[in-house]
């Protein structure tokens, strides 16, 4: 992968996102990683952009008789509708759920919520997320391997962490999300996990993610 900057060639015109074509080459419309072998951009800057049938972590935050209002880590509301709930959601229950749609006026709609019971949640910037996957998971699948925790990641930016070493993998998280723009990023975290595992997680998670980390809402 290489840093682009906005205005950068990216190759032949494509329908890659976050590009326009100008003289018949796909040009960066924001600061990224280019995946030449791939063709993919991927954004190291921006706010969460709700879209059809994205995973997300949600906080319910107001109790309707018609469904639940949820906060989606952006500027708009995600709307859970009761009729769609297979068991009663509780103010402040932490969800992970689908996006169904999104309308004109960027109402979101979600579906197939199901409450993330303790746990922890820290934020990333959203565009760092395929970063943190990394291809077929392997990135997010090795900390989980090394930390024994159980992690869910939401497009929006969320990641859910429980069980095992939290501090490690919430370490970890953080980690990749400064360094994202790094080459060998892959690498340069395997050998943070085994140093780290080697001297012992010393660190508590509520120390590293005091600005944005909050309690599981139901244990």
């Amino acid at each position: 992968m290489k840093i682009v900057v906005p205005g950068e060639s990216v190759g032949d015109a494509k329908n890659i996102p976050s590009t326009y074509v100008e003289g018949g080459k796909a040009r960066a419309t924001v600061v990224g990683l280019f995946d030449e072998q791939e063709g993919r951009l991927v954004s190291l800057q921006g706010t969460y952009n709700p879209r059809f049938d994205d995973v997300i972590i949600g906080v319910v935050e107001e109790v309707k008789f018609a469904g639940y209002t949820v906060d989606v880590n952006c500027a708009y509301k995600g709307f859970m509708s009761s009729r769609d709930c297979r068991k009663p959601l509780r103010l402040g229950d932490v969800i992970a759920a689908k996006v169904s749609s999104v309308d004109e006026v960027k109402n979101v709609n979600l579906i197939e919520a199901f409450v993330l019971f303790g746990g922890h949640i820290i934020d990333i910037t959203p565009t760092k997320v395929p970063r943190l996957i990394g291809k077929k998971n392997s990135m997010i699948g090795m900390i989980v391997e090394a930390t024994k925790s159980e992690i869910r990641v939401g497009k929006n930016g969320r990641v859910w962490i429980r069980g095992g070493d939290t501090s490690l993998a919430a370490r970890a998280v953080f980690k990749i999300e400064a360094e994202a723009h790094v080459s060998g990023l892959t690498d340069r975290v395997q050998a943070f996990l085994k140093k780290e595992m080697a001297n012992g997680s010393v660190a508590g998670i509520a120390e590293l993610s005091e600005r944005n980390d909050v309690e599981g809402a139901r244990q």
